[in-house]
């Protein structure tokens, strides 16, 4: 075997750990990772799966880091096209909201559900969670900002307020739609998302 292949397989492999470790974390939390069982549902050994890691906090810091990027081309790299300002930021709360209730193989929003697991937590996985929020709600302060300075929206706009409360709208429709199962929570949250974006 080349090293080049050998390369490419290792990387594979970890690929795949991590794919099955992200579809186990969205049903039972990052917390209830066990390598035993990954190595159960990947047919390995339990060394053959640490052997990636190193251990398990790693392994779940390699997990948050996917679902990570996963949400940023599932959401804010959707949007890209939209004009910058409030109709970026529709287009991207919309597809967050989308993102919530198709699930796309794992229900609701891995991100909200580990900031909650973990929000009590301190340690690497919570620094970790924490930035990636922390990217998202500058992300959204920026086109705010941007908002304001084109006139969309009043020069007086409190931007961290705002912030807030759109991403508690997100928060509210994840809840509603994971916990309660409501049909409606995709379509109150777009509603709620269009009045917080209109200028008074």
């Amino acid at each position: 075997m080349s090293p080049r292949k050998s390369v490419a397989e290792t990387a594979a492999t970890r690929d795949r750990i991590i794919e099955s470790a992200l579809a186990l974390a969205s049903a039972e939390g990052l917390e209830g990772l066990t390598i035993g069982r990954l190595a159960t549902d990947l047919e390995m050994s339990k060394a053959g799966v640490i052997g990636h890691f190193g251990s398990k906090e790693a392994l779940q810091l390699a997990v948050l880091e996917a679902a990570v990027e996963r949400f940023r081309l599932r959401v804010p790299a959707r949007a890209v096209g939209a004009r910058p300002g409030t109709e970026r930021l529709a287009r991207a709360f919309d597809e967050w909201i989308d993102y919530m209730a198709g699930g796309e193989g794992h229900g609701g929003c891995f991100l909200t559900s580990v900031a909650t697991e973990f929000d009590g937590r301190p340690g690497p996985v919570r620094d970790a969670v924490l930035e990636a929020l922390a990217a998202w709600s500058a992300y959204v302060a920026s086109e705010l900002n941007t908002a304001v300075d084109n006139r969309e929206l009043p020069e007086r706009t409190d931007v961290d307020q705002l912030v807030f409360e759109l991403n508690g709208v997100a928060l509210a429709a994840d809840q509603s739609i994971q916990l309660h199962h409501d049909p409606r929570a995709p379509t109150r949250a777009r509603r709620a998302i269009a009045r917080l974006l209109i200028a008074p």
